[in-house]
């Protein structure tokens, strides 16, 4: 539940800030330089498989966060320490995310506080350039998409979120070139993978010769044709981003789709399921990484939802109030770890391959970025309704 008043949810996010501030430390001396994707039995630091290599930027990215609402010097030198290790990835070719190492994690964030400062480095935002025009070489012109570290033929719905290192390129170098890559993947992204009531399938399989989309399938939802929740928040998110970044109509209302979708089948409990069209039993498996996602896409949409639709103020405070919703239930002692002195992560009941059995019912990274996310969001937000 929300709490009544919208200071004691204040009070109970900037709490959940804290522990997570607390959490990251913890975890940085304990393990330093290292970049862990889940916990097993809540550790951190284990030999678990990673399947992908795709989670190196979460950790500096909360330590920019903390920076950006606190001004503690420690958090601005660990964030740049992390973001530092990370920089040789801007030339990973296998990988389909590196707008989450470049644009939401590190380099991005980090020139950002350089403009804040007065002292805007362009030798750090060159880092988010090469990441984006290095991520644009993994486009199939055939299909018209970017491709997913699995194969050519594959489409993920994860890479809505690593388009905008893409844009954000794209706009700032004039590259038309981008832009026209960025654009085309999107309208892909939004033909074969969000259907029309706003679920999403996790992937889409194309004939490389010809184009033709085959057909929908999934690596980490329950079917090709379920809905996989931490799918559709990032598609909530991704679209939103994109539709903000261009401001571009068609991605808002696909990102105000996905949201409408998502919201209710939450009606009755704030907390996804991995996924929305498993058995009964199987959907008692929580994934609170999807549900941070989310709560932080809504925030990222309602910025934007400004330019959709004729009762903004409705539609802004209708998604800030569902993405509190959501916090407010991340916040509750069966998610927030901060009654279990032994738990190294921060949120509990994540989820990362349910499949294959990694970082089931774990804290999972991403999880803990886009909690983080969020709390800032949603935190700024409440400190400016006073």
């Amino acid at each position: 539940m929300i709490p009544a008043e919208s200071g004691d949810l204040l009070a109970t996010l900037e709490n959940a800030f804290d522990f997570a501030q607390r959490q990251v430390r913890r975890l940085i001396e304990k393990y330093p330089d290292y970049f862990p994707i889940y916990t097993v039995g809540g550790k951190w630091h284990h030999s678990g498989e990673r399947w992908t290599n795709w989670c190196e930027g979460f950790l500096p990215g909360m330590m920019w966060i903390f920076f950006e609402e606190t001004g503690d010097s420690f958090w601005r030198e660990q964030a740049e320490h992390y973001s530092r290790l990370v920089e040789p990835r801007k030339d990973d070719r296998t990988v389909h995310d590196l707008g989450f190492l470049f644009y939401h994690g590190t380099y991005r964030r980090w020139y950002d506080a350089t403009v804040r400062e007065g002292l805007a480095d362009p030798t750090i935002r060159e880092v988010v350039f090469h990441a984006g025009r290095t991520l644009a070489k993994r486009f199939k012109e055939k299909g018209a998409y970017l491709r997913s570290f699995v194969a050519d033929e594959s489409l993920f719905i994860d890479i809505m979120m690593n388009v905008p290192v893409i844009l954000y390129t794209a706009i700032e170098t004039n590259d038309d070139v981008l832009m026209d890559i960025a654009s085309r993947h999107c309208a892909t992204s939004r033909r074969y993978l969000v259907r029309g009531d706003g679920s999403t399938a996790h992937e889409a399989l194309f004939d490389t010769q010809t184009g033709e989309c085959l057909r929908q399938t999934t690596h980490q939802g329950y079917r090709g044709d379920s809905c996989w929740s931490r799918g559709l928040a990032w598609a909530l998110y991704g679209f939103a981003t994109c539709g903000r970044l261009l401001n571009f109509r068609p991605w808002l209302e696909t990102s105000q789709s996905c949201a409408q979708y998502l919201l209710e089948k939450l009606a009755g409990d704030p907390v996804p399921p991995w996924d929305f069209d498993a058995p009964e039993e199987s959907r008692a498996q929580k994934d609170s990484s999807a549900g941070a996602i989310a709560a932080a896409g809504l925030f990222e949409l309602s910025d934007a939802v400004v330019l959709v639709g004729t009762d903004q103020a409705r539609q802004r405070r209708y998604l800030r109030d569902s993405a509190l919703r959501i916090l407010a239930a991340l916040c509750e002692p069966e998610y927030l770890a901060t009654q279990d002195a032994d738990w190294e992560g921060i949120l509990k009941h994540g989820v990362y391959h349910i499949h294959k059995g990694l970082g089931v019912d774990e804290s999972v990274m991403w999880g803990e970025f886009f909690f983080v996310d969020a709390l800032q969001r949603a935190i700024r937000h409440l400190r400016s309704a006073r």
